[in-house]
């Protein structure tokens, strides 16, 4: 694996980096600058290579909620249009058979109009690339689920469902259809094909089965599909299955699961990211896990055989196939997206050929971290949707047969930042009790300089716990960039269990839930103390999900803690295993069921040890969170405020999941966080500068 040198002028171990140099910024972020974020989500190339169509999200504040439009930028010119206005939600746009047409997903209301295409229900739309002739593809009632063009252009694939009753009790849950029932009544998916000369639609594949996701080979003889027994995560993440539907013989081949299920480290993992070679004979997917490394996969036809083959990888990477995987161009080099050490990566493997495989090498420019990519122009060149330390996701050019990974940048979405104070970060590395080597994300002041004094310091904690934090501008409601631009030190650490670090590293964590994750966060905190960074006297934490549940178990085992925001947190693991929609995450990381791991699941519980909490606790929660159910932080408000009087407030937001998606709540989220660390620690550091321009004011008053 070749990796590229690490820039010291970005990032520094243990050092600090100073991103505001040589620029003129003059405004301190607040809350509200949050919801100026314009940000790209995805990006897909014209067939010529000269046009990259993207959709952007946008905060509308009088929607109370997020919109996408779909743009255009011109890779000569670098110059971007708008092309859709509507709050439609216009979404995953891909090219036609040329540079003309745009097709995406929208969901388009007009009026009190009640028919497709637009009665709010998701269509295919297209538009042409400069803006003109907006039309609807699909007219379908109930809408469609996912699409994707041929590679000719010439036809339109996409999914629908269809609601099914069957087993023994149908005519029972037929009779008494207003009741909702734990099985029994599942949501089909079909595929259907659309030809966009004669707009004459055919039905390809009705198969009695759920579909997540689905890939038409560019000969479109095979059609690629993941699909689980139900539309339940829970048998998404033990039960998918790889299907190749033939389309001349409508006969359906499924590729041995002894890889990916009896032999993979855990059966609860889920597959995901079908991309076909050019030729038609290749299919790449991966499958990811709760707690292990994620794998990648590829089946290789031969007529009516196949041979199936599992990448090899380093194990000092992580790689993320669900956001981005992806043959390059004619060749047999496959691009993966991956994390190494808090940066997100484009890797390629090359020569991919049955059994062989060629080098692993990195492609992606220094100094960003990527997110999603697409192949451009025969494959000498990428799309690149990556950020920095000091910019959200913009989109880049890189020049894929440069040694130098060199890049141009095509867009500035977000030049306001360009003004704002924006925090100090660097990568900074401690020892673990047991001598595991353990890196975070630090995030300082603006202005702060070494021999300031040491600051109050936020523990902020990543979900997951299979994620990581990167060293990228995260301008997000959980605590980044605005605890540190209200003077605060930001400690994002990478603890066991992370992904981005070799596979011993994330796999120590099963079935040592708070337990080993925990004694890597608190020694991060000791050399921040030690380092001069944290004042040991104004600590506070926060996190949520997974991060929620680390807040949960670090108040319970020591008072250090000043303050703490806890934040769809899970309190109890029995519970959890009980009550969320995927507990196979529960399952692998305590190594068992309630009833057969039954110390392990007292042990990670916080609710066991909740007696010693003595900190000043925040808890938040989505009214119907599914992955990490209210009732747990309704259990830790309970001991909190009615048996153990802590201070404690309980916020409930009304009708969302596990993440907040409107502009109301996003916003109350942030400004609780800030008054709730501010009462309890005293935060508002002023830099050495400002101080001094403070008394220079008082003085001339």
């Amino acid at each position: 694996m070749r990796f590229l040198s690490i820039c010291t002028g970005l990032f520094i171990l243990a050092g600090a980096a100073y991103c505001n140099a040589g620029t003129d910024r003059s405004h301190r972020i607040v809350s509200d600058d949050y919801f100026s974020i314009d940000t790209i989500t995805n990006c897909s190339s014209s067939p010529s290579g000269n046009l990259i169509a993207y959709s952007s999200l946008r905060w509308d504040k009088e929607a109370d909620k997020r919109n996408s439009d779909i743009w255009v930028c011109d890779v000569k010119s670098h110059s971007s249009k708008r092309l859709t206005f509507d709050l439609a939600g216009d979404n995953n746009p891909q090219w036609g058979a040329d540079d003309l047409w745009i097709y995406f997903t929208s969901a388009r209301k007009q009026g009190n109009d009640n028919a497709p295409p637009y009665d709010g229900a998701t269509q295919v739309w297209r538009i042409a690339a400069d803006g003109s002739r907006l039309m609807p593809v699909t007219r379908i009632p109930d809408g469609i689920h996912s699409f994707q063009l041929s590679d000719n252009g010439q036809h339109l694939y996409y999914t629908t469902g269809k609601e099914v009753v069957e087993d023994e009790w149908k005519e029972m849950r037929e009779k008494n259809d207003f009741l909702k029932y734990g099985h029994g009544v599942n949501t089909f998916n079909q595929i259907w094909k659309l030809d966009l000369d004669s707009w004459r639609k055919e039905l390809v594949v009705d198969e009695q089965r759920v579909i997540r996701d689905f890939a038409v080979s560019p000969d479109e003889q095979q059609i690629a599909m993941i699909t689980t027994p139900t539309g339940e995560l829970i048998t998404h993440e033990g039960q998918s299955r790889l299907d190749i539907y033939n389309v001349p013989s409508s006969q359906v081949f499924s590729p041995d699961d002894t890889l990916w299920r009896r032999e993979a480290p855990s059966p609860y993992g889920w597959l995901e990211a079908l991309a076909w070679s050019a030729d038609s004979r290749m299919l790449a997917f991966g499958i990811s896990f709760d707690g292990y490394p994620s794998e990648v996969f590829v089946v290789e036809l031969h007529g009516e055989n196949a041979t199936l083959n599992k990448l090899r990888r380093d194990n000092e990477i992580t790689l993320v196939p669900d956001s981005g995987l992806q043959w390059r161009g004619q060749s047999k080099d496959l691009l993966i997206r991956g994390e190494w050490q808090a940066l997100g990566k484009v890797y390629c493997v090359k020569g991919i050929d049955g059994k062989n495989q060629g080098e692993t090498v990195d492609v992606t420019p220094e100094n960003l971290c990527a997110d999603r990519f697409d192949c451009l122009d025969k494959a000498e060149t990428m799309a690149l949707l990556a950020s920095s330390v000091t910019h959200p996701p913009d989109l880049f050019l890189v020049f894929l047969m440069d040694n130098t990974q060199s890049a141009k940048r095509l867009t500035k979405v977000n030049p306001q930042v360009d003004e704002w104070k924006l925090p100090q970060m660097s990568i900074v590395e401690w020892t673990s009790p047991d001598g595991t080597k353990v890196q975070g994300i630090l995030e300082l002041p603006p202005g702060y300089r070494k021999g300031d004094g040491p600051l109050p310091m936020i523990l902020e904690l990543h979900g997951g716990p299979t994620a990581a934090s990167l060293l990228r501008m995260r301008f997000w409601i959980y605590g980044r960039v605005l605890m540190a631009a209200n003077g605060y030190a930001v400690l994002s650490p990478n603890y066991r269990g992370s992904t981005g670090y070799p596979d011993k590293f994330m796999t120590d964590l099963i079935g040592h839930k708070n337990d080993r994750d925990v004694a890597d966060i608190l020694s991060g905190v000791d050399a921040m103390v030690e380092r001069g960074v944290a004042d040991p006297e104004k600590l506070g934490v926060m996190g949520w999900s997974n991060g929620g549940y680390l807040t949960n178990c670090l108040i319970t085992q020591t008072n250090r803690f000043k303050a703490a925001s806890s934040g769809a947190g899970v309190f109890d693991v029995t519970l959890q295993w009980a009550a969320e929609d995927t507990p196979g995450h529960v399952v692998n990381f305590q190594q068992g069921f309630p009833w057969n791991a039954t110390k392990r699941m007292l042990a990670a519980s916080p609710m066991f040890q909740a007696d010693r909490i003595t900190t000043p606790t925040l808890i938040h929660v989505g009214e119907n969170d599914k992955r990490c159910p209210p009732e747990n932080s309704k259990a830790l408000y309970r001991a909190l405020h009615q048996y153990l009087h802590v201070p404690t407030e309980l916020v409930v937001y009304p009708g969302e999941g596990h993440g907040l998606t409107t502009y109301k709540h996003r916003k109350a989220k942030m400004e609780w966080d800030l008054k709730w660390f501010d009462r309890y620690l005293s935060g508002n550091w002023l830099s050495a500068s400002e101080v001094s321009k403070q008394s220079d004011s008082k003085k001339s008053n």
